[in-house]
């Protein structure tokens, strides 16, 4: 199990960091769960982990912001970005940061772990 792929969560929900810790780790995935792009960021897993999935609207930090930063630390590591509020201009950032995949807020569970799937390493 240790070589499961890492998914880090960023959310400010803790149910639905919860939720998708859940779903990830019953898909045999290890995860990492963080209340804020700031936590994330200081705990310093972006480059350890193989996938990120973190909300859009958040304090502080968003979840655009976030993918920017990383992006310009040269970060690759596959994001992909949930939100109530998944419009055409978000969805068009977030493309232009070269986020994998933007799902809209509720989402089918299994078309979350898709997205997460089709970035993640094959091993």
């Amino acid at each position: 199990m240790n070589d499961a792929p890492l998914v880090s969560i960023v959310d400010d929900d803790a149910g639905v960091r919860e939720a998708l810790a859940d779903l990830f780790e019953s898909s045999g995935l290890r995860t990492r769960a963080f209340g804020c792009a700031g936590d994330f960021l200081r705990a310093a897993v972006a480059e350890k982990c193989q996938c990120i999935v973190s909300d859009i609207q958040m304090p502080g930090m968003t979840g655009i912001e976030l993918s920017r930063h990383l992006r310009s630390e040269a970060v690759t590591t596959p994001i992909i970005l949930i939100s109530a509020y998944a419009t055409d201009s978000v969805r068009r950032s977030a493309e232009a940061l070269g986020v994998s995949c933007v799902l809209a807020k509720p989402f089918d569970p299994t078309e979350l772990l898709g997205c997460v799937e089709a970035v993640l390493p094959r091993h």
